[in-house]
């Protein structure tokens, strides 16, 4: 669904944890076929090893055509709009930020008890898909933006940084501490452009060469057409 475009920051060397193991941004443009042989191709299995890897390609898939998802791929990304919206707010995972789960709503709504300036209100509550939600039972100001559908090309950064400036609560830092961010982000850059008060243009222009230099990569494992 994020196939066809590459956006965000790039992983960088140190940044490397269980949700992102190699230099590649946020949206990186390839099935998990091709990002197959990109990872055996750039030897970036343990070791260098080469893996005896064959893609089997599908007929008539086109990179930038969007497909109907008629199965969940995770209880907290129940349809089409959440997953259009999950790399522009997985980033909350990493703050005093809830993005919805314990709600009929996840990854479709964002809010915190100390963003109290943001319109829209809703309390995580345990559910099947999240037994103890991030913030369970606390009040959450934010923003719903389950409607309209939304067909995102890009990585939006207007969240973040609207939930960042709305926060209020001296005694505890908008970050987690353990600075789970900087893993989601692949970087701490991310973290300390926000801090410093960079715009959302000031942050996308600092991406562009890492980008233009995966893509050079990227390229050389494109099995389909867009």
């Amino acid at each position: 669904p994020h196939d066809g475009y590459t956006d965000g920051p790039v992983l960088q060397s140190g940044f490397e944890s269980f949700v992102g193991m190699h230099p590649v941004p946020v949206v990186y443009g390839l099935t998990i076929g091709e990002y197959g042989k990109m990872v055996n191709g750039e030897k970036w299995l343990a070791n260098g090893i080469q893996a005896d890897y064959t893609v089997i390609p599908m007929l008539n898939y086109h990179k930038t055509q969007r497909y109907p998802i008629d199965e969940k791929p995770s209880p907290n990304l129940p349809n089409a709009q959440s997953i259009a919206l999950y790399p522009s707010l997985c980033f909350f995972e990493g703050t005093q930020v809830s993005v919805g789960r314990g709600t009929a709503l996840p990854f479709q709504v964002y809010g915190s008890p100390w963003t109290t300036s943001l319109p829209y209100t809703f309390t995580p509550k345990p559910t099947a898909g999240a037994k103890d939600p991030f913030l369970n039972g606390k009040l959450c100001y934010g923003e719903n933006l389950s409607a309209p559908a939304r067909d995102l090309r890009q990585l939006e950064l207007q969240w973040l940084l609207k939930a960042y400036q709305a926060y209020n609560n001296l005694s505890q830092s908008f970050f987690l501490k353990n600075l789970f961010f900087d893993k989601l982000a692949g970087t701490d850059e991310l973290r300390k452009q926000i801090i410093s008060g960079k715009s959302e243009n000031e942050i996308r222009k600092s991406w562009q060469k890492g980008l233009a230099d995966f893509e050079r990569i990227r390229q050389r494992y494109v099995i389909y057409p867009d």
